[in-house]
This record gives structure tokens, sequence and C-alpha cells, in this order.
């Protein structure tokens, strides 16, 4: 769905056409909040490029001490960093990590969006960053 052969119309994103660059953005502090949310809940979250987690890692407290604490992880979908060759840090998701999908509805009504709203501007949003990504060019997506 994300793996794009050609470039990028914009009549493929009608929504974001529709929507202010403010709007979208509070379409994506709420996808921000559900997916913070859902890691703080030990859950991964699959965004349709990839999959949201936290993962356990080792911080060095003073000297010799190590402490073990869990750090938020991106990981793009197989399909995804080969068809575009992304080069990506390995990252190891725990296999017994219970994984859910965006949920539209409850980020339509903490955004007070409709559902269509927020589903279709997430995935033309999702769209462009494959488009990006086609195009070689630099994305950055951020999460607060």
């Amino acid at each position: 769905k994300y793996l794009l052969f050609n470039p990028l119309g914009p009549e493929k994103l009608p929504t974001l056409k529709q929507l202010t660059s403010n709007e979208i953005c509070k379409v994506w502090a709420g996808a921000s909040d559900y997916i913070w949310g859902q890691l703080l809940q030990k859950r991964a979250v699959e965004i349709g490029v990839g999959t949201f987690a936290v993962v356990p890692a080792h911080a060095t407290v003073g000297e010799d001490q190590v402490l073990t604490v869990e750090r938020p992880v991106f990981q793009p979908c197989k399909f995804l960093k080969k068809f575009y060759k992304l080069k990506c840090p390995k990252t190891k998701i725990l296999y017994e990590t219970p994984c859910v999908q965006l949920d539209f509805e409850q980020i339509a009504t903490d955004t007070h969006f409709r559902r269509e709203i927020v589903e279709r501007c997430i995935h033309e949003t999702l769209l462009f960053f494959a488009g990006a990504l086609r195009d070689k060019k630099e994305v950055e997506f951020s999460f607060k």
C-alpha cells in the first residue's frame, strides 16, 4: 500500500489538500498521544509503514552500574525497508509484545475530527512519506 513505483500526484492526497497544516498537526498529535498511551501499556502499535514499541536497553549509571530501562523505537516494516533500500539500526521488538493498530475512532474522539478524516489524513500523510522515500528525500517524523 505504501510501496510506490510512480511519483505521487496531488490527486492522491485530496484530504491533505483540504486540511490546514494546523489541522494535520492536530490529527498527528492525536495519533502520537494514542501511540504513547499504548507504549506505556507495553503494547506495540503498527501504523502501516512500521511499528512503534518499547524495547529493553541498558543505561550506564555511575562507574560500574548498569540499569535496565525501556526505550521507544520505530521499526519500519521489512517490505518498506527492502523496497526503498533503507538502512536502519537493527532493533528487535520482543516477540511476546502485544501489537495493536491505530484506533482511528479513539483518535477522532480525542481530536474532534470525524473518523474518516482522521483515517484519510494519516493514510495520505504516510503516502506522502512513502513518496518522499521514493524520491530519496530526507524525511523526519517527530512525535512528542
